[in-house]
């Protein structure tokens, strides 16, 4: 399948997924990297990028503001519980004035143009680059180290998802069109991503793309088993092996 749709279109620049339905995730890591033993992690969380809706007949998908409300609060519980489990410290970046204000939100724009160029070069095995074919390497730049500052942490954690629910019309469009021509329609996009960036050096470590996400992030359960897919791969502390990718 032209590789999941050239990774559900090179996750339309990582703002929106445009999904097959059966994309697969894809971990990619700077295999060197391992977080160091005898302490805890300190990883700081910027806001949750989550957006929940529906998706009309047409495609066309609108947000919901309480859906995505209760989503971003679950997930987020979910995330801080799963990595103290992890033995790693959480915290979550306030919404900061000024000057770190207008920082953080150039790093979060730069983040997500490095994340975009990830998906189309690396993810997508159609379009790798050959000077980073057999690597992953790729940098917010030195000047991250300033976020460290601001937010209090060695290590920035950057989370998005997007779920859009079939409407009833879609549904029936659905329906009609897999009857009479045998032609498959996406019920609705649910996808997410992941990726860690050292904040020492501010290089992305490992970077999870799922364009076929499960759980409902609206629930207490499927808040778990999104954070669990995206997460059962993060990188391990010094002596001990790395996760495995998450069984789908």
């Amino acid at each position: 399948m032209r590789w999941k749709v050239m990774v559900a279109a090179a996750l339309l620049a990582v703002s929106g997924f445009a999904v097959s339905g059966t994309a697969e995730a894809k971990v990619e890591v700077d295999k060197a990297f391992r977080f160091p033993a005898g302490q805890p992690a300190k990883i700081v969380v910027f806001r949750p990028d989550v957006e929940v809706g529906t998706m009309g007949m047409g495609g066309v998908q609108e947000p919901n503001a309480e859906w995505t409300a209760t989503a971003r609060t679950k997930l987020s519980q979910t995330l801080a519980t799963h990595q103290k489990a992890s033995g790693n410290e959480v915290v979550f970046l306030p919404d900061e004035l000024g000057e770190n204000a207008q920082l953080v939100a150039d790093y979060q724009s730069l983040f997500r143009a490095v994340a975009s160029a990830v998906v189309e070069h690396k993810m997508n095995p159609l379009a790798k680059l050959p000077t980073k074919k057999d690597r992953f390497d790729w940098t917010l730049g030195p000047g991250a180290t300033q976020l460290s500052r601001v937010a209090g942490g060695d290590y920035a954690l950057f989370l998005w998802t997007k779920d859009a629910y079939g409407s009833a019309g879609r549904k029936v469009m659905q329906a009609v069109m897999a009857g009479l021509f045998g032609a498959f329609v996406p019920a609705g996009v649910h996808a997410s991503y992941a990726a860690l960036v050292d904040l020492k050096t501010g290089n992305l470590v490992w970077f999870n793309v799922d364009p076929g996400s499960g759980g409902d992030p609206r629930t207490d359960e499927g808040a778990t088993k999104r954070i669990g897919q995206l997460l059962q791969s993060f990188p391990a502390k010094e002596g001990a092996p790395a996760a495995a990718v998450a069984a789908r």
